[in-house]
């Protein structure tokens, strides 16, 4: 389980967070959503230590990261996607997937060959140069990088942003498939309501860096929506 405590982050005089709790649970998909602005990504990056929070814990397991720089909460166990993808786009999608072993704690220099059943499209491109795939394409690729490290903590950031509806359900159907056979904890940033519905199991609502909501999916109602999600 991966547990945040008091979580609090500061950019000068602005509070990005303000005192965010959150479980995320094994077998499990957890949405954080919010209207742009509220404190998103800068959670997440302060789960994975990119951002070092001012005042709280982030616990996997029984285990305090907190303390631990990016590097080495990666070694832990915790995997990052983050928003924009950031895949290296002048290294060919085989090199891509090879940078994610480097999170891998057996120190095996291996991509697994079940990435390849969860995305095939990457195993046909595999000389193809990241910056000519896709958008979709480089989503699938920037997810299975992160998988190659086996963790046991997946964060993704806006995944289905700016991809084809096709590709949005493979990647969901991929996550489910995270969750309900190696119950992995995934924790994903969305606006896509519809995604969230179909794929959530549990969310949070944040407003001003404050977690405002939260429940199991099934409980995201019109109420809900229309008070901190609307436009």
């Amino acid at each position: 389980m991966l547990r945040l405590s008091d979580i609090s982050y500061s950019y000068g005089a602005v509070k990005a967070l303000q005192g965010v709790s959150m479980e995320m649970r094994p077998g499990e998909i957890t949405c954080v959503m919010g209207r742009n602005g509220v404190g998103k990504t800068t959670l997440m990056k302060n789960i994975v230590g990119v951002l070092r929070s001012n005042a709280g814990t982030v616990k996997l397991g029984e285990r305090d990261v907190t303390p631990l720089p990016p590097h080495k909460r990666v070694k832990s166990g915790i995997a990052h996607v983050a928003q924009g993808r950031q895949i290296f786009p002048k290294l060919t999608v085989a090199e891509n997937l090879m940078v994610g072993c480097e999170a891998r704690k057996d120190g095996k220099r291996v991509v697994p060959e079940e990435l390849y059943e969860l995305f095939p499209i990457l195993k046909t491109m595999g000389k193809r140069m990241g910056g000519d795939l896709s958008g979709g394409q480089q989503q699938q690729l920037a997810i299975a990088r992160a998988l190659v490290g086996e963790p046991t903590v997946l964060l993704l950031d806006e995944p289905t942003e700016g991809i084809q509806p096709n590709i949005i359900q493979q990647i969901g159907q991929v996550l489910k498939k995270l969750v309900t056979e190696r119950k992995m904890t995934v924790v994903l940033v969305e606006q896509y309501l519809d995604f969230v519905r179909e794929f959530g199991n549990r969310f949070y609502i944040m407003n001003r860096g404050r977690v405002v909501a939260e429940g199991a999916t099934s409980e995201l109602d019109a109420r809900l929506v229309s008070t901190h999600l609307s436009v």
